[in-house]
């Protein structure tokens, strides 16, 4: 049954910084479908949320799992019958710690593969999937939660902030990602769904770790900008607390 709220899907939403943009966005009158692995932590994740007052529910979904995208798919066609938001935000890094070297000459292909097949392939097959449904929404909204690491230009500045901070297979990926979203914005230029890049910032999470700068509040906060952007808003762009980063 189709429903005139908005209707955004988070990926991996069930905690962390997935977890806090649901809130927000829920906040804003938005119904959130959370995705979660874990079927119990996806329940009680979305409970917490309603016992605040907000429409949030959950659903099982693996970003791993390619069954589970045509399953999300037949969820929102069925109940919705579309798909206002879909916010990318499942990742995972299997690096060392931020901050660690170089591992360009060491890194295994099994990293490289495991971190693509989230960060990457799995992204752009599960956004593949539900486009029939974006695109039946008045306001198109397509969020890739990137990383201020998949800049090329500030990782080939010696002076820039994150030169020390290299790590391939996460860097790559994001990059890669980030090249997805400049590819479909131009595909769809001509139609009213928008799709952008978001850099969350450095955020306390189990990713971010307590040495983060960032509390996970301000981590959304990017996500939920490019999630209810207006009409006249940017499209294929790569931002970070409403600045345009360099690729």
């Amino acid at each position: 049954m189709a429903t005139e709220k908005k209707v955004a899907f988070i990926t991996g939403g069930n905690r962390g910084i997935g977890f806090e943009t649901a809130r927000q966005l829920a906040q804003t009158g938005v119904e959130v479908v959370i995705g979660s692995r874990n079927p119990e932590q996806g329940k009680e994740a979305a409970e917490k949320l309603q016992a605040e007052g907000l429409d949030v529910e959950a659903i099982r979904f693996d970003i791993t799992k390619s069954a589970d995208y045509k399953e999300a798919y037949d969820y929102f066609n069925k109940k919705y019958g579309k798909l206002d938001i879909l916010i990318n935000n499942a990742g995972v890094w299997k690096e060392g710690a931020p901050g660690s070297p170089n591992n360009a000459s060491t890194v295994t292909q099994a990293t490289l593969h495991e971190t693509f097949d989230t960060n990457f392939f799995g992204t752009i097959e599960l956004t593949q999937t539900l486009l029939p449904l974006i695109k039946k929404s008045p306001e198109g909204r397509i969020v890739n939660l990137s990383s201020i690491l998949a800049s090329l230009t500030l990782h080939a500045d010696p002076n820039s902030p994150i030169y020390g901070a290299k790590a391939l297979a996460y860097d790559a990926s994001k990059a890669a990602l980030n090249a997805f979203t400049v590819h479909l914005a131009a595909e769809l230029r001509d139609t009213t769904v928008k799709v952008n890049s978001a850099h969350p910032g450095w955020v306390k999470t189990d990713m971010g770790t307590d040495a983060a700068p960032m509390e996970i509040p301000d981590g959304a906060k990017t996500s939920v900008q490019l999630a209810t952007l207006a009409a006249d808003g940017p499209t294929g762009g790569y931002f970070h607390m409403g600045e345009t980063l360099p690729w």
